[in-house]
């Protein structure tokens, strides 16, 4: 028949078994940092799509209004393509912030 198991020997393996869990939490997910640098990479690609299309939208409709094409459809293109670094530029400041573990994002003169 099955012997009882010992008592001791029971809680040492439980004892252990819970330091394991324990450094396993502390342990860092390089996993995870590989995850949330492709989510910012992609945040910033899609920043600089929209603030493309934005100015192309806005500089398209305003030439089919005035008929001065291709001029305005130019000028706002260029806009949003600099409205597009300026945002990526707030989040790289945003991310370093959140990194150097500054919760809040600084506004340097923009």
């Amino acid at each position: 028949m099955a012997e009882e198991p010992d008592p001791d020997r029971l809680r040492a393996l439980e004892d252990r078994i819970a330091r394991l869990k324990a450094g396993e939490a502390d342990r860092p997910n390089p996993k995870g940092d590989a995850i949330n640098q492709g989510q910012l990479a992609w945040r910033m690609v899609i920043e600089l799509v929209a603030g493309l299309l934005i100015g192309f939208g806005i500089g398209y409709g305003l030439d089919a209004l005035l008929g001065s094409t291709p001029w305005l459809m130019l000028i706002f293109t260029i806009l949003g393509f600099v409205a597009g670094i300026k945002t990526m530029i707030r989040s790289a400041k945003e991310v370093q912030a959140q990194q150097a573990g500054d919760d809040t994002p600084r506004d340097e003169g923009d």
